[in-house]
């Protein structure tokens, strides 16, 4: 595998929000490596904005989650062999087809194990095994240009020595809103709304953080996608408030697009959220971040504190941890982090690790953040 050779590049990530932002790191290596190439991006239509104004970006190409097979031809035919590299950072059979069909050669990530040693394993030139507790996502994703790395006629780990600085790209800025455009920069975002029940931090302290922040005169915003979920959660927050706290509130769930939100998170005082892709979207738009993190180890789905250099910013477990301007939080509990969904293991199952995460700890931290604000 020549770099020289590679024109056209094609990068697949068929997931969600935050799965496709933080490829973002990938995609400026990836023009690093090839300056002249056509980089483009294959990935979920609802999941595309995020990458906005990308400014390594030739073309993003949206596909639904649940395609019809006349969506999928028109994809295929779309990008049939039209490409020089294939870039697959997701392990699923759809995003490794696409892989198949668009380029000659291709790299990936793998399970690591018996799928491995499948069709997956004999398409692709290289792979980099996932590791869901001790390898960053990040890490992972620019594994997969190791046997690129330039002076070298091995493949060489470029993370290892003298590791660049890492940043995820936000998308571009764009105009606010008038009804949060005088209050963004005295603001804090709180995003209560995960995309699965089993991340939620209770109501009843959403609502205290937010009595708190009306006491210190702290304008709030709440955002959340514009779903029956994310409407109804947010709702029952405001509800619970006392009539002054309601009023420092602005609800905007539903209201903003990826750039919108972005634009206000990189004006914002500070953010406050749950395991989610705008949490990724905050640290990516270099906000004071507090991070409520329940199953999920840090240490492979932290949010990526920009311009940190190596493999790892974070512990896989730490009552509380700090990144340059993100703050981890989690649970005491000896099974934290599980890496399942929920103390029941599906989706709307409680995780005793968040119910338990006191508002108290959060407060102390918000303190700390709003110190250096």
């Amino acid at each position: 595998m020549q770099q020289h050779s590679f024109k056209r590049i094609l990068i697949i990530a068929t997931r969600q929000i935050g799965d496709t932002l933080i490829t973002t790191p990938l995609i400026q290596r990836t023009k690093e490596i090839w300056p002249e190439a056509q980089i483009d991006f294959l990935g979920f239509e609802h999941a595309k904005d995020i990458l906005h104004g990308n400014p390594y970006l030739h073309q993003i190409i949206g596909t639904s989650q649940k395609p019809t097979l006349q969506e999928y031809l028109k994809i295929l035919q779309k990008i049939f062999f039209q490409y020089d590299l294939a870039i697959i950072t997701q392990p699923s059979d759809r995003s490794y087809m696409f892989g198949l069909f668009a380029a000659s050669k291709r790299v990936g990530v793998a399970h690591p194990g018996k799928e491995d040693h499948g069709w997956k394993k004999w398409i692709t030139q290289y792979q980099v095994p996932i590791d869901y507790f001790q390898q960053h996502v990040i890490t992972e994703k620019l594994r997969l240009l190791t046997p690129f790395q330039k002076n070298t006629n091995k493949p060489t780990d470029f993370l290892k020595n003298n590791p660049p600085e890492i940043f995820v790209t936000p998308p571009i800025s764009v105009h606010l809103p008038i009804e949060i455009a005088d209050i963004s920069k005295d603001a804090i975002v709180v995003h209560p709304t995960p995309l699965n029940a089993y991340k939620r931090w209770p109501t009843a302290n959403w609502a205290g953080l937010i009595e708190h922040l009306s006491r210190l005169e702290i304008p709030v915003i709440i955002s959340g996608a514009n779903t029956l979920s994310d409407h109804a959660l947010n709702t029952e927050i405001i509800a619970s408030l006392s009539e002054s706290a309601a009023q420092t509130v602005t609800n905007m769930t539903g209201k903003l697009t990826l750039s919108e939100l972005g634009t206000l998170l990189k004006h914002a005082k500070a953010y406050i959220g749950v395991d989610t892709a705008i949490t990724h979207l905050a640290a990516a738009c270099n906000t004071p971040t507090i991070a409520l993190f329940g199953p999920t180890p840090p240490s492979n789905f932290g949010p990526w504190p920009n311009g940190f250099r190596g493999k790892q910013p974070y512990l896989i477990r730490a009552s509380s941890q700090t990144q340059q301007h993100v703050t981890i939080l989690q649970g005491g509990q000896d099974c934290v982090p599980c890496r399942k969904a929920g103390c029941d293991d599906h989706a709307n199952s409680p995780s005793a690790c968040l119910n338990e995460l006191s508002l108290e700890r959060v407060l102390t931290a918000l303190n700390t953040t709003l110190k250096f604000t």
